[in-house]
């Protein structure tokens, strides 16, 4: 977020201050006009009263310290850059100390609201540690301060940023959130990107999925627990969490066992996945619920760090953030708060030094050569992993599955 701010303020900054001042007076104007004339017809016809558009909008100004802004006649950046790296190295992500802090304050939160989270399991089939987890991972339990007005946010992103028909929507949605009664404008606090509440919900998901389990008659996020945590739970539910199944299993896969056959369209019994040969790296055997079902690879970085066998509700996870990085760490501390689990045992080894150039290259030879890599774009997912292990086992290498600059030469 702080390089993104950066950025705008390096843009602005080169502007004679006379300009600048001008500038961003033009454009205030602009989006105060912008408000009155487009946005609010819009408004209007999906339902808003005018005193709901006038009250909402009363003071807002342009925010000109969010991230991501393109100020009216400036050139959008480009959409990716090619020179960063295309993986970086999950070591700062899966921070130990972060982690062991995040699982001790769950603990304990887990055993303060363990009636309401029964009650949630029940209602939801979601179990209390995957809900506490996605909570602590989203605002620190509910006590991560929300600066921003949400519809100050939403309305300046949605004016000039590069992605405005998103967020144009988005607070279409917070309208509706206010007109319904749900919350004042004044109340409606949220992070720089718009996300509302304990949960970081966006006004479109509060919409779909906030609960009101405190039957005050409210559906706050806010301030509530019961209704931020059965909210989490609701959203996991209706985007099709399976009652009783875990998220996934750290796994060793033998060498004799091919890394290219992940992803979610090659599921498979994990009693299948077993007679392989693949174990769990804890050295317990498979839930025997779970051999009967089917479960996914996961090779993140290849043979350079932990494997998985996943259950849907790992992809279940990825409905709320759409990172297997994000799926796995909240799996890993819901685990933590559960059972006392530690860290995945195998390390992160030496990824992320491709750059996201380097990896299109690849992707486009093995385009060319007849692979499907999914989405051509400079990011090693499944598809792109799994189409680089068959490549190698076919041309006589080892397969690692994952991009590196050896097979960057070999594949021209």
């Amino acid at each position: 977020m702080r390089r993104y701010a950066f950025a705008a303020a390096l843009f602005l900054s080169l502007l004679p201050a006379a300009a600048y001042s001008a500038s961003r007076a033009e454009v205030e104007i602009q989006f105060q006009r912008w408000i009155a004339g487009d946005l609010s017809a819009e408004a209007k016809q999906n339902g808003i009263s005018d005193k709901t558009i006038a009250g909402a909008f009363k003071g807002v100004s342009l925010n000109w310290d969010l991230p991501d802004l393109v100020p009216p006649g400036s050139t959008p950046p480009p959409s990716q850059d090619q020179s960063q790296a295309e993986f970086s190295s999950p070591g700062a992500y899966f921070s130990e100390k972060r982690l062991q802090g995040l699982a001790a304050t769950g603990r304990s939160l887990a055993a303060q609201h363990r009636t309401t989270l029964e009650r949630i399991e029940a209602t939801y089939g979601v179990p209390g540690e995957v809900i506490i987890a996605i909570w602590g991972r989203e605002s620190g339990f509910g006590r991560a301060k929300l600066p921003h007005s949400a519809i100050e946010v939403l309305a300046t992103k949605a004016f000039m940023s590069t992605r405005k028909e998103m967020f144009r929507s988005e607070l279409i949605a917070a309208l509706h959130m206010i007109e319904g009664g749900d919350i004042t404008a004044s109340k409606m606090m949220g992070s720089w990107a718009g996300a509302l509440g304990q949960p970081q919900f966006l006004p479109s998901s509060y919409l779909k999925y906030a609960v009101d389990f405190d039957r005050d008659g409210h559906r706050d996020i806010w301030n509530s627990v019961p209704d931020s945590l059965a909210s989490i739970a609701n959203y996991l539910a209706r985007e099709g969490w399976q009652k009783g199944r875990d998220w996934g299993f750290e796994i060793t896969i033998p060498d004799s066992v091919s890394c290219a056959q992940e992803g979610p369209d090659l599921a498979r019994p994990i009693s299948s996945w077993e007679n392989t040969g693949i174990s769990r790296v804890s050295g317990r055997g498979f839930p025997e619920p779970e051999l009967r079902a089917d479960g996914m690879m996961l090779v993140p970085a290849g043979r350079h760090g932990p494997q998985f066998i996943v259950t849907p509700n790992f992809y279940v996870l990825k409905q709320y953030n759409n990172s297997d990085l994000y799926a796995l760490f909240i799996g890993n501390l819901a685990d933590r708060i559960a059972y006392g689990s530690r860290a995945f045992q195998a390390p992160w080894g030496d990824v992320g030094r491709m750059k996201r150039s380097d990896v299109l290259a690849m992707q486009k030879a093995l385009v060319a050569q007849g692979y499907d890599v999914g989405k051509v774009d400079g990011l090693a997912g499944y598809k792109t992993r799994r189409s680089i292990g068959d490549w190698q086992a076919k041309n006589g290498l080892a397969a690692t599955c994952f991009p590196s600059a050896s097979l960057k030469d070999r594949l021209k």
